[in-house]
This record gives C-alpha cells, sequence and structure tokens, in this order.
C-alpha cells in the first residue's frame, strides 16, 4: 500500500496573523471551500484571540461558521488560553489547537504566562470540553511552540520539550503538534526530538510544524517522516511567521510540502494542479503581500507522478 501523510492548511491562520491585508470572512471561507475540493481534509481557519491584539481574527466566529458548512472539511482552531477555547466551543468548533511554548521566555512574551501555568490552562481546557460533554465530539491537540529553539531564550533544551510533551499527553491531548516557530531546527534535530516524541506518544498522533525562515524547512520535513511523522502543517504561499522571530519568511509553503511528498511516494489526497490554482487566487486576496514558495513558478516536472497514480 502507498505510504499516506496529511497536510494541514494553516495559512489562514499562522500565515494571516502578520499580513497587512484584512481579509474578509467571505473570501477566507472562499479559500476555505477551494482547498477543501483540492482535497485538504483540515484547515485550521481561524484563531480565537482578542482582537484588540490581532484584528485579523475579529471575524474568528463567522469564519469558523462559514468553514463548519462545507462539506467534509474539518475546521480546527487555534487558542491561547480558557476564554479562547469556551469561544471556540460555543462556535461549534469540531478540533481546537491550544498553543503553550516549551521557551519560558517566548511563553511569556506570547501569552504572558509561564508554560507551567499554560499546562495548567490546558488541563482547564480538556476538562470544560468534558464538563460539556463534548469528550467524543471535539479534539484537543497540544502544540509545542519553539521545540527546537527560540529566538529570544536561545536554546530550549531537549528534556524541556519532552517533559511538556508528556504533560500534555497527561493531561488528556489528543495530538502533538511539535512546531518550529522560529525556524532554528535543522534535521539532525529533528529526527531526534522527533523520534523520541513519537515513541513517548504511543497511539496519540503527533504533527510536525516549520517555519522556513533558514531555508531548512523542506529538509526537516524529510527528516520528519524519517522520524515516522504522518502530519504536517503549512501556509499556502509560504504565508506566515512569528512576531518574535525578527526576519521571518514564514511558514513552509503548502504546495512545495505536498510536492515533496508526492514525489516521495507518499499519498496526501491532494490534487496538485487544483491546489495551484487557489495559490494563484492568493495574490488577488492579498496584493503586495509577500508570497513564498517553489511550485508555483516552475511547475510540475515532466517526470512527477502522484503518488496513488504509481
Amino acid at each position: 500500500m502507498t505510504d499516506q501523510a496529511s497536510v494541514r492548511e494553516v495559512g489562514l491562520r499562522d500565515g494571516l496573523q502578520l499580513v497587512r491585508t484584512i481579509l474578509p470572512s467571505v473570501d477566507k471561507i472562499d479559500w476555505c471551500r477551494r482547498q477543501a475540493a483540492a482535497g485538504f481534509a483540515e484547515i485550521e481557519v481561524t484563531s480565537f484571540v482578542p482582537p484588540s491584539i490581532i484584528p485579523q481574527f475579529a471575524d474568528a466566529a463567522e469564519t469558523l461558521a462559514g468553514a463548519r458548512r462545507i462539506d467534509g472539511l474539518l475546521a480546527s482552531v487555534l487558542v491561547p488560553n480558557l476564554k479562547g477555547a469556551m469561544l471556540a466551543l460555543d462556535g461549534g468548533a469540531r478540533k481546537i489547537t491550544f498553543v503553550l511554548s516549551a521557551s519560558e521566555e517566548h511563553n511569556l512574551a506570547n501569552v504572558r504566562r509561564t508554560t507551567d501555568q499554560s499546562i495548567e490552562i490546558f488541563r482547564s481546557v480538556v476538562a470544560e470540553r468534558a464538563a460539556r460533554g463534548l469528550r467524543d465530539d471535539v479534539t484537543i491537540a497540544g502544540v509545542v511552540a519553539t521545540s527546537f529553539g527560540c529566538s529570544i531564550q536561545g536554546d530550549v533544551p531537549e528534556r524541556r520539550v519532552f517533559q511538556v510533551a508528556q504533560h500534555l499527553l497527561e493531561a488528556g491531548a489528543d495530538e502533538l503538534n511539535i512546531a518550529d516557530t522560529v525556524g532554528y531546527g535543522n534535521p539532525a534535530q529533528v529526527q531526534r526530538i522527533l523520534s523520541e516524541i513519537c515513541r513517548s506518544a504511543g497511539p496519540v498522533p503527533v504533527a510536525a510544524h516549520f517555519h522556513d525562515t533558514r531555508g531548512m524547512g523542506l529538509a526537516n520535513v524529510t527528516a520528519a517522516l524519517e522520524a515516522g511523522v504522518r502530519r504536517f502543517d503549512a501556509s499556502l504561499g509560504g504565508l506566515g511567521g512569528c512576531p518574535f522571530a525578527p526576519g521571518a519568511s514564514g511558514n513552509i509553503a503548502t504546495e512545495d510540502c505536498v510536492y515533496l511528498l508526492e514525489d516521495l511516494g507518499i499519498d496526501t489526497g491532494i490534487d496538485l494542479d487544483r491546489l495551484l490554482e487557489v495559490r494563484r487566487r492568493l495574490e488577488d486576496w492579498l496584493p503586495g503581500e509577500r508570497l513564498e514558495g517553489r511550485l508555483l513558478n516552475a511547475g510540475l516536472a515532466r517526470t512527477f507522478k502522484p503518488a496513488r497514480s504509481r
């Protein structure tokens, strides 16, 4: 059987959080609809954060409601605290990704709490789901940001990454997402850390989230594959980045990541031609914004064959 992997689009959340253009809700939902039609089973559609901090997500409830109406799409949302999680649950979210940082200094800068305090809030989010009787209806993923280094703190001890991941597992995480938030990771480090995370996670799925700040993103994807990871975040056109990573060029480009996986013979279920149509549309939605990625300009290689056609 063909090996399989899933790619989750995070451009509507991670990608849009730093752009100057406020994309209307109707365009966000259109984006979701087009990528779902290209074969995406999950898209992170928004974040429940105060609009005063990120005005882009003032329409979080509206965007989630529209995305939930798209057949076959799991519309996930990101939250940094209990209030955001409660708003997401009120809005009918079926997957919540709760973010905290292995770097103490990054967590303090990002959410004004220590990492241990965020872990306790994660426990409260899991408890809130149970109190609402939604244990079987809502997935909660724990995102360990700055797992490979931090632009504020510098080195992040691997033992701390493992410790935070273990706390999230014990608290009831349904998925772990290990993130290179500021683009510090290298393939050897990625393979070492993710191999241990996958081992300790057991049946709990492990996803990887890479930024391409220093051109290491796709190399890190291949290292994660070798470690056993089969779930990846990516952002169309390489949009996004961390506000605490000066010079960040954003996430790995979705179109490039899908091409890599398919070219390796790993089935993503995504139609690359239709995905590139959405990528072209992105330039109309976000005129003047910096977009990355190589595949749109280079096109598919003459020798390329989708994994499922081999």
